[in-house]
């Protein structure tokens, strides 16, 4: 009988579950001890550090903002701090002054990215899916452009635009900003069509698909990512640029956004409202694109799975 006894013992205590840790049904908080303290204060350092970064980068232009609603006198006695009341009648000065400048600018930077999207997205299309004879060396070359500066073709690309009689036009705009963008915008484009997979292709030529059909239903709608890009940087050049349509440009009327502000910046030396004014109109348009193709853009730059724009 003890024998048995102690058989049915061993068996109650083997089928009896064993309790849980207390570290276990306290849920976890062992886990949580064993973190490093100061865990907390390192994160709020980072967000103290970053902030300050925001607020240092963003404050010139939260000041733009401001001063843009001031007259001279509210300018002269509440210098750092927004007044009242507003004065709206700075914006109407501004964008009467800078209007024709900023109809140019963007006549040209359309004009500069319909050029530079047609040609890129179809020479990276070429490169990409085409074997023919000097292709490499072909993109060697526009490769090796990307190391020549901007400036050491300045006066070439002058002297050419005059012996074409192209000084003081649109063309003598358009032309150079889509030569300068379309060397990176075909890298970025071939890169980016290379990545497609071939099995796309392949179907499409089993469906009967030609090169340039191929080109049109499924080159372009899959490489947005990228088309927004290469648009944003063209934008950009077309924006920023302040040499080459101060060279080229004797008139009023075709003169760009950065050198119309020049001039605008010297008929309103001392009107302080409608100068920050004008300065806030010409940095609207930018700030529009971006927050539409910054999707497109990060995709592009950061080789998203293509037609996703992720």
């Amino acid at each position: 009988m003890s024998e048995r006894s102690d058989v049915l013992t061993a068996r109650r205590t083997r089928s009896e579950p064993r309790p849980l840790p207390t570290e276990v049904r306290a849920g976890g908080k062992t886990a949580d001890r064993r973190r490093p303290r100061g865990g907390g204060i390192g994160q709020g350092a980072v967000i103290l550090v970053l902030t300050a970064i925001a607020v240092v980068a963003l404050f010139p232009y939260l000041f733009m903002f401001m001063t843009s609603f001031k007259s001279n006198r509210q300018f002269n006695d509440s210098y750092w701090m927004p007044t009242w009341p507003l004065e709206l009648e700075n914006y109407s000065t501004a964008w009467h002054q800078i209007q024709p400048y900023f109809i140019t600018s963007i006549l040209v930077a359309l004009a500069a990215i319909a050029g530079t999207v047609a040609l890129s997205s179809l020479a990276g299309f070429l490169f990409a899916r085409y074997e023919f004879v000097g292709r490499g060396v072909l993109y060697g070359m526009i490769v090796m452009l990307m190391m020549v500066p901007p400036v050491a073709s300045l006066i070439p690309m002058f002297v050419l635009m005059r012996d074409l009689g192209l000084l003081n036009t649109m063309t003598v705009l358009i032309l150079p900003h889509i030569a300068s963008s379309v060397v990176l915008a075909t890298i970025l484009m071939r890169t980016f069509v290379a990545q497609i997979p071939q099995e796309l292709f392949d179907a499409a030529r089993i469906d009967g698909a030609d090169g340039p059909r191929m080109f049109r239903s499924l080159v372009l709608p899959l490489s947005m990512p990228i088309i927004g890009t290469v648009s944003l940087l063209t934008v950009i050049g077309v924006w920023n640029d302040f040499f080459w349509p101060l060279l080229v440009i004797t008139e009023d009327k075709l003169r760009t956004i950065p050198v119309g502000l020049a001039f605008f910046k010297g008929q309103n030396a001392t009107e302080w409202g409608p100068l920050f004014a004008g300065y806030t109109l010409a940095s609207l348009p930018l700030l529009l694109l971006f927050t539409f193709l910054s999707k497109y853009f990060l995709a592009g730059v950061q080789g998203g799975l293509p037609g996703t724009g992720k």
